[in-house]
């Protein structure tokens, strides 16, 4: 049986919102597949963080068999425990308002539904190297979304 791919992916901003950017890399086994990064202006961390899930999931043009990686509980806790919550509701939280990014969630769900998918947290800068490359990755695009700016 194959090992499954491992989607790293992580977002960055410089400012709240501000310019942004984000990045994934493709692992299977030791073998690194690919990596992407890219960049938004005037966006949020959180923003980041679900466009690198999306591009990384799109990246793949079959079904695969993919854990997807992530320092973020936004992300992670979205994908496993809230969307349930949030379909129920009608994309509103429990205190009433809507929900942040709903379009960017709904592009994400589109993307996973194509795959077996499953959500890893990892703790941030907890020395995972794979983590550790693509955080330094979507920090560059930020970098270099700003830059663009001035």
């Amino acid at each position: 049986m194959e090992r499954p791919y491992l989607l790293y992916c992580d977002g960055s901003c410089l400012g709240n919102p501000g310019p942004g950017g984000w990045a994934y890399r493709v692992w299977q086994g030791a073998r690194l597949l690919r990596e992407q990064s890219g960049t938004e202006q005037n966006t949020t961390n959180s923003r980041m963080e679900l466009r690198a899930a999306i591009e990384g999931l799109k990246s793949f043009p079959s079904a695969s068999d993919i854990v997807v990686v992530s320092d973020s509980r936004y992300l992670i806790s979205g994908m496993t425990e809230l969307l349930p919550l949030w379909n129920a509701r009608n994309w509103r939280s429990s205190n009433g308002p809507a929900i942040r990014n709903q379009a960017l969630w709904q592009e994400l769900i589109a993307a996973s539904k194509r795959h077996k998918v499953r959500w890893q947290w990892v703790r941030g800068h907890s020395a995972v190297p794979e983590q550790e490359s693509v955080d330094r990755l979507a920090a560059v695009a930020a970098a270099r979304a700003s830059q663009a700016a001035a």
